[in-house]
């Protein structure tokens, strides 16, 4: 079965949208290390993003998930990132410059759910997860 393996996130600023994911959910971004063209590297700017180690439910993790279901609009393709407090993760949003596209939502024996649009217009999904 393929799982997701590896996620990519565009920015028109990419600056912008390191601090905005840094200080929203603490990830560490920095320049790839992956080898590649110099000048093609510097041209895209390209960023490695470390997300925290696997756990459960986590895409890595023991665990992989997602969703299918018929098209409301024209929305893209959402990756959804699990947090501890979504109330916290999603106070912090607009301040950093984003928007809160979906506010939160509980869906039974799932947990809570929103999605966001980071500082650049990318939708990408909020999830605190039921526990236990």
């Amino acid at each position: 079965m393929a799982n997701i393996a590896y996620f990519e996130i565009p920015a028109d600023n990419v600056d912008r949208a390191k601090k905005f994911y840094h200080s929203l959910l603490g990830w560490k971004i920095e320049p790839t290390k992956t080898p590649m063209d110099p000048s093609k590297a510097a041209a895209m700017q390209y960023q490695d993003i470390i997300t925290g180690e696997p756990q459960q439910g986590a895409m890595g993790g023991t665990l992989n998930m997602g969703g299918l279901y018929k098209r409301q609009m024209t929305e893209p393709i959402i990756n959804y990132v699990m947090v501890d407090d979504i109330d916290k993760v999603l106070a912090k949003v607009e301040k950093l410059g984003g928007r809160i596209a979906v506010p939160k939502m509980e869906i039974k024996s799932v947990g809570f759910t929103a999605i966001i649009q980071d500082s650049e217009g990318n939708a990408i999904g909020i999830w605190k997860p039921v526990m236990g």
